[in-house]
């Protein structure tokens, strides 16, 4: 369990009645995006209140009447989903910073400018969410909160979401080492040992990412590397 002290208020109000936990609020906010976490990773103690700053805890009756069950797990899990966070100012502020980074490193990475074929910098993405005021929940996943910044973005930034698919080829002497960087930075779709020992391979990444790739290659094999572009996935 967390510390009592890095904790924070947790609350549903349903059917006339109050629930509150004490959780960690970056935890309780991985759990509403849908990540399977032990709840006890995430509360501060294992009960369920009706008034946590007085230490009131909810009655086995009222737990019944509204979740149909007093078991402790998924009690929890419907107040951190479903309820409030109550988080201070400066918990909130950070939180929104990390996921508004978030949202614009993705946009950077895995979307182009139409217009140009390349990648909108970090800067002019966060000048534009700026513009069209985008809103950050920090309790929201990170997938819904960049369709949401799209959408909003599109009237000032042409964006497209384009992946390529390349063939590389890695030449012996390299080719082990490289396995692992690349499966980490794509998608594999297939793959192949030669005879001579050179490895080639089909992947796939976010257009946004071209030149980190080239460079990955380039960089693992020492500039012997071969990649070409076989097309663009819209």
């Amino acid at each position: 369990m967390i510390p009592l002290e890095k904790s924070v208020v947790a609350r549903l109000e349903s059917y006339g009645e109050r629930f509150e936990l004490l959780v960690d609020p970056n935890q309780a906010a991985k759990v509403r995006q849908g990540e399977q976490i032990d709840i006890e990773e995430v509360v501060a103690a294992l009960n369920v209140f009706s008034n946590a700053s007085r230490g009131t805890r909810a009655s086995e009756d009222s737990l019944t009447k509204v979740f149909h069950t007093t078991d402790f797990s998924t009690v929890a899990h419907r107040i951190i989903e479903k309820g409030e966070i109550h988080l201070t100012a400066e918990q909130r502020r950070h939180m929104i910073e990390e996921k508004r980074r978030q949202v614009i490193t993705f946009i950077s990475r895995n979307a182009i400018n139409p217009q140009t074929g390349h990648p909108h910098p970090p800067h002019r993405i966060e000048m534009a969410m700026e513009e069209a005021r985008v809103n950050v929940d920090p309790f929201k996943h990170l997938d819904e909160l960049v369709k949401e910044t799209v959408k909003a973005l599109r009237p000032i930034l042409p964006i497209r979401f384009e992946e390529l698919r390349l063939a590389v080829k890695i030449p012996a002497d390299f080719a082990a080492k490289a396995y692992g960087d690349i499966a980490a930075a794509s998608t594999m779709e297939k793959d192949e040992w030669q005879k001579d020992g050179s490895w080639i391979c089909v992947v796939r990444i976010p257009a946004g990412i071209q030149t980190d790739f080239y460079d990955l290659i380039n960089k693992v094999t020492k500039g012997e590397g071969v990649v070409k572009i076989l097309n663009q996935v819209y």
